[in-house]
């Protein structure tokens, strides 16, 4: 059932998104500014944690969980290290995701060519 609970979530988090960036003039870029935002605040709201622990990955994987974790990643650093924490948790609790996209970015790049 975890899995279906991952699915309809992830799935009802990608509708919204594909409705905003259908319904709105907002550009693609926008609206997933706008979802990192949202899961953000959310996360800052204490709202977003019980959503992760129901849905798992179908609420960490979109844009909103990176939100999510930039927003824990701050919280926590800044508990550890002091106002320093602001600048250097959300680098440091995203840094992998962030590494991923740049790599595979980049081997897309090198080994497709853009059509003209």
């Amino acid at each position: 059932m975890d899995y279906v609970w991952a699915f309809l979530v992830g799935g009802l988090l990608c509708v919204a998104a594909q409705i905003v960036a259908d319904g709105t003039p907002l550009t693609p870029a926008h609206t997933m500014v706008l979802f990192v935002v949202l899961g953000a605040v959310a996360s800052g709201l204490g709202l977003y944690e019980p959503l992760i622990q129901f849905a798992g990955a179908g609420a960490s994987v979109p844009l909103p969980g990176f939100g999510h974790a930039l927003v824990q990643g701050i919280i926590q650093e800044s508990a550890r290290t002091g106002w320093v924490g602001l600048f250097t948790g959300g680098l440091a609790a995203t840094a992998m995701g962030v590494t991923a996209a740049v790599l595979f970015g980049f081997l897309a790049a090198v080994l497709f060519n853009p059509r003209g």
